[in-house]
């Protein structure tokens, strides 16, 4: 029992060490170690990006092989840019499509509300009602090309949103908020399937999915 134990304390601190060291270097060498860590405790973690914008070119990589996607996020600006090129040219139907932003038109002490309070503290060039807009105008592309997008669902939330997911039938990622930094800034964690961080992952989505609700087409 004492060498169990001990076994698996090892695993999890070699983890928390690799994961560290991705955080600090973000550098692909290390990826291996974090892989290999990972497959010792379960977690499934793949890779760590210092950032979540130096995902992208793997995002768009995986997002060409999906066969269905799910995406969770705080302002949803990814979505309009070349990283989903391959979601929108059609090339390669999905199987479906489910896409979860935040409502804009929620009140009384919104989500949206309290992450631009959060911003508005490290961005001086922010103000309360730019998310809010900027949402929206996700949300209005977003339903403009569901028109001509087959198995796509857009739904909109009023939940605490503390992490942005992309995630596919073969991995996620996922990116946590931090209450000093935008989202661009934080770091992504790439987690394959089957594994762990994975699983929360989805579990996070169809929780928000759950108590969501549809986004009309603009006419």
């Amino acid at each position: 029992m004492t060498a169990f134990l001990f076994g698996v304390l090892s695993s999890l601190a070699a983890s928390g060490i690799a994961l560290v060291l991705g955080l600090l270097r973000g550098s692909r060498p290390l990826w291996w170690l974090v892989s290999a860590c990972s497959w010792c405790t379960g977690t499934g973690l793949g890779r760590v990006y210092r950032n979540q914008s130096s995902a992208e070119g793997d995002v768009a990589r995986d997002l060409g092989r999906a066969r269905w996607v799910k995406v969770l996020a705080g302002r949803g600006n990814v979505l309009t840019r070349e990283v989903f090129c391959p979601v929108w040219s059609g090339e390669r139907p999905l199987e479906s499509l489910q896409i979860l932003l935040p409502d804009p038109t929620a009140r009384n002490d919104s989500w949206l509300d309290r992450r631009s309070h959060d911003v508005c503290r490290f961005d001086p060039g922010f103000t309360p009602s730019l998310l809010r807009s900027q949402v929206q105008s996700n949300l209005d592309y977003l339903a403009r090309i569901s028109r001509s997008q087959r198995h796509f669902e857009l739904h909109s939330f009023n939940l605490p949103n503390t992490c942005r997911v992309i995630a596919t039938d073969r991995a996620a990622y996922i990116t946590f908020y931090s209450s000093s930094a935008h989202g661009r800034n934080s770091p992504c964690l790439y987690a394959r399937s089957p594994g762990l961080l994975y699983s929360i992952a989805l579990q996070q989505f169809d929780s928000a999915w759950a108590d969501s609700s549809p986004v009309r087409s603009a006419s």
